[in-house]
């Protein structure tokens, strides 16, 4: 399951919306990548999702592989397009 994702939020994917990001990726059992660029990052570490560099306007896709897939990816996918919480 995956689904292609924009960074909306102004200053991008900075370090708390990558925590965000992680923390509720860690939610789910299904093994969870962030493809960008032709690279695919651990989206469950912390390091991974911040060495993107994803500002904003810039776009990635998320995979996701298990038994929760479908809910991980939709709810990382909505997670992402309410910009973190940010404003």
């Amino acid at each position: 399951m995956e689904r292609p994702v924009t960074i909306v939020n102004p200053l991008g994917l900075h370090a708390r919306p990558a925590a965000q990001f992680v923390k509720m990726a860690a939610t789910f059992s299904s093994h969870i990548e962030l493809l960008k660029d032709g690279s695919a990052i651990n989206g469950k570490s912390i390091m991974g999702v911040m060495v993107l560099a994803a500002e904003c306007g810039s776009s990635f896709t998320i995979r996701a592989d298990g038994a929760d897939a479908e809910l991980a990816v939709a709810a990382l996918a909505d997670l992402v397009a309410a910009g973190f919480g940010e404003k």
